[in-house]
């Protein structure tokens, strides 16, 4: 079973570049442009204060509209935002505990600034981490770190995303041929406890500075300068021009204005 397990995370981690090379209106869009546009979404969503929660649902239409319009299944991308989801949990949890002022009350109900926080934190990642998420998976991370390029940011910077993703691969499969080889010389789980796992660990970072040694040593041999050839190419039209300032116009008008707060605010009126 543990034979399996490098090739599935193989597997995930190819399913994004399948689905970069499908084709829809978002993935014809310019690169450039979709970068862009997902860094000033990022912007936006963090700039809200920490105890926002109900203004940052109208920010769900925007990887919601990405997703349905570029065939992005939903499954995939929940599962990998479920993955990652325990970090964003460990990192708001402490909130309730540190801060627990009330600073909202619903009917009898009082909710204390440490709630809302964390609440928000959740959301903010899940806006994220996604919009990230659809990005990689209607573009292709080369795509990206060329237009990140294209936009003035700084080389070096592209460069270790760039390669960080290319080699995830090639670690990947390494740690997969120690697990498999692990399973070969197990019997009745002799050998598969904590105590197994830290010397494999062990040996993987070993044999990662090796890989990471030859790997410079050939890039240097073929006279690598610090720039990686690509054959993309950009170009923007209309479609990509109304895209961005649609967006840009809409993260702008939803960050002053809160829906949700004036549809309460008005069914108050109503009702009273």
């Amino acid at each position: 079973m543990t034979g399996t397990v490098g090739q599935d995370i193989l597997l995930n981690l190819g399913r994004i570049d399948e689905l970069a090379r499908l084709d829809s209106p978002i993935h014809r869009l310019d690169a450039r442009i979709k970068v862009l546009t997902t860094l000033l979404f990022l912007v936006f969503v963090v700039s809200f204060p920490k105890y926002t929660v109900s203004a940052l649902f109208p920010f769900f239409l925007y990887p919601f509209y990405l997703m349905t319009a570029a065939h992005v299944p939903a499954g995939f991308l929940l599962r990998r935002l479920a993955a990652v989801c325990p970090l964003a949990v460990l990192l708001g949890i402490w909130n309730p505990l540190l801060d627990r002022q009330t600073v909202l009350s619903v009917g009898f109900l009082a909710v204390s600034g440490g709630w809302l926080s964390f609440c928000s934190i959740l959301l903010r990642f899940g806006l994220t981490v996604g919009s990230v998420l659809i990005l990689i998976a209607t573009t292709g991370l080369e795509s990206v770190c060329a237009a990140l390029e294209k936009i003035k940011i700084p080389r070096i910077f592209v460069l270790q995303i760039l390669f960080l993703y290319r080699y995830l691969f090639v670690l990947t499969e390494e740690a997969a041929r120690m697990l498999r080889a692990r399973s070969i010389r197990s019997f009745d789980r002799r050998g598969t406890g904590l105590l197994s796992f830290r010397g494999m660990a062990g040996s993987l970072l070993l044999r990662t500075f090796e890989r990471a040694e030859r790997i410079s040593q050939a890039m240097y041999c073929r006279a690598f300068e610090g720039r990686i050839p690509t054959t993309q190419t950009f170009h923007i039209n209309r479609q990509d021009i109304f895209f961005f300032f649609f967006w840009t116009a809409f993260f702008a008008v939803f960050r002053w204005i809160n829906p949700v707060s004036i549809w309460s605010r008005l069914f108050e009126g109503i009702s009273g």
